[in-house]
């Protein structure tokens, strides 16, 4: 795979959570990393620490389910060398 499908990969499942959550949060997510990193969800494959901030700030104690929940929806790819990564990096 390339780091392009595993980019894709993650967007589609941090999307997928977030709007199951409901609720304005998550365009508060998109907001928060427009406006701070000048990025999409997308853009955040390379730059996990973007997205752990504005989680972090805008679901507070969730947001380790959320991340959780993350892993869940990435399925089988979650033993992916540069998905496992991602994902220790937004655990930290």
């Amino acid at each position: 795979m390339t780091d392009n499908n595993y980019k894709a990969m993650v967007t589609f499942s941090v999307e997928v959570v977030l709007m199951r959550k409901g609720g304005p949060q998550y365009h508060l997510v998109l907001a928060r990393l427009e406006r701070d990193y000048n990025c999409k969800i997308f853009d955040c494959f390379e730059k996990p620490e973007y997205l752990k901030s504005v989680l972090r700030d805008v679901y507070g104690k969730e947001y380790q389910d959320i991340i959780e929940n993350i892993a869940a929806e990435l399925g089988e790819v979650v033993d992916e060398k540069e998905i496992a990564e991602f994902l220790s990096k937004m655990r930290e």
